[in-house]
């Protein structure tokens, strides 16, 4: 794949976030692929991808994603990101609480035969947490 390709398969992919299209956004995952999150530890298969997106909006339906230009090395790329949304949908036993946050953090991509193969993402997941009320902050003395 070209550095051009793989710009072009990022931007198609903020396109679909930007749609809240969880189908199209495992359309660019290889049918074996992995994605390791926070929010969902790890899952495997375009089928799970598809399914972690689609609950991805159904929790937080107002998802926004910026991403920056992606880094590119050959067959592998980083983008930095920020997003907000509101929690809409029960998470982690917590019913929506209809609080916003913001987070920032980098996604890692894999890139093989037109496809992420592997997708890491790292992110603020405990201040996601304390913004929606799931987790309670104490400020340092």
């Amino acid at each position: 794949m070209t550095r051009e390709d793989i710009t072009g398969l990022l931007a198609e992919r903020q396109r679909s976030y930007d749609r809240r299209d969880a189908k199209g956004l495992a359309a660019s995952h290889a049918a074996d692929g992995t994605v390791h999150s926070p929010l969902f530890p790890t899952v495997v298969g375009r089928e799970a991808i598809e399914t972690s997106y689609a609950s991805l909006f159904k929790i937080f339906p107002d998802w926004q994603l910026f991403l920056e230009d992606p880094i590119i090395d050959g067959n592998r790329a980083v983008q930095a990101f920020s997003a907000r949304a509101t929690h809409q949908g029960e998470f982690m036993g917590l019913k929506g609480s209809g609080r916003r946050f913001e987070i920032g953090g980098a996604l890692f991509y894999l890139i093989e035969d037109d496809l992420i193969q592997q997708e890491r993402r790292i992110y603020d997941f405990t201040g996601l947490l304390i913004q929606i009320g799931v987790l309670r902050g104490k400020p340092a003395k």
